[in-house]
């Protein structure tokens, strides 16, 4: 996996605890929700990132989970277009703060939908995920703009999980960690793969930023799994954020 130089992260508002969810953990502590983003980000500072942080907008509760209104590459950016309406228009700040990075841009129009989230790069190729949020003309646009520029990209129906990357990430040197629906999927039988019980399913949202991999705390199966296939590991309480269906992916663009 090539080096990312750059992180996009966007701070959390008030107007978080009323975001979207659909988990019965609770109403997230607001308090807590900015000390974990903060660690979040000493966390990417940590793996040798330049970190720009975005403020806060309180008309879009969500809007701390920058990576859905974008899916980036070394050479060009990809604006998407998120399916809940209430996020759609989180696109316009992502698009703006792309431009001091970006000079080559490309969007996923209407009627085609598209969260970042299901979205996943494995080296040259794509993963895109149908659920709620993507739909079929979302997924076609997107693979059409990646195989224009080189890439390949492969169309998968999520069947359980919210996102396409709730259930699986890339770690590079062909390792793969999966659960649920993905355990066993005909997609991924190329890759070396590191299973995650049904228990542990949350942290298989996890994130390889250089020469680290962050993962959710209180896993400790996973943990060991990742550190024996030869990477270092650094833990995130992520209990607020997982209230609003967030992981780890979703909290920052990684470029």
């Amino acid at each position: 996996m090539s080096q990312f130089q750059n992180v996009i992260v966007k701070a959390p508002a008030t107007s978080y605890v009323n975001g979207l969810t659909t988990s019965d953990l609770g109403t997230p502590d607001y308090e807590k929700v900015v000390a974990q983003h903060h660690a979040y980000v000493e966390a990417l500072k940590t793996c040798g990132v330049e970190v720009t942080e975005l403020p806060a907008d309180e008309q879009y509760p969500d809007s701390v989970f920058v990576e859905d209104p974008a899916v980036l590459t070394k050479e060009f950016a990809v604006i998407a277009n998120p399916g809940a309406d209430s996020r759609n228009g989180e696109k316009e700040a992502i698009g703006e703060a792309l431009k001091n990075f970006y000079n080559k841009f490309y969007h996923i129009e209407a009627p085609g939908y598209l969260d970042g989230g299901d979205v996943l790069q494995a080296d040259n190729r794509f993963y895109i995920g149908l659920s709620e949020r993507t739909n079929e003309e979302g997924a076609r646009q997107l693979k059409e703009i990646l195989e224009k520029e080189g890439y390949e990209a492969d169309i998968l129906q999520l069947k359980e999980f919210f996102h396409l990357k709730t259930g699986i990430a890339y770690l590079g040197n062909n390792h793969l960690i999966v659960a649920g629906e993905f355990v066993g999927h005909p997609a991924f039988g190329d890759y070396n793969q590191i299973v995650i019980s049904k228990e542990d399913e949350y942290s298989a949202n996890c994130i390889r930023v250089n020469d680290y991999v962050l993962i959710p705390a209180g896993y400790p199966e996973t943990k060991r799994k990742i550190e024996e296939a030869g990477y270092q590991t650094i833990e995130l309480d992520m209990s607020e954020i997982r209230k609003q269906d967030g992981g780890l992916s979703c909290l920052s663009l990684r470029f």
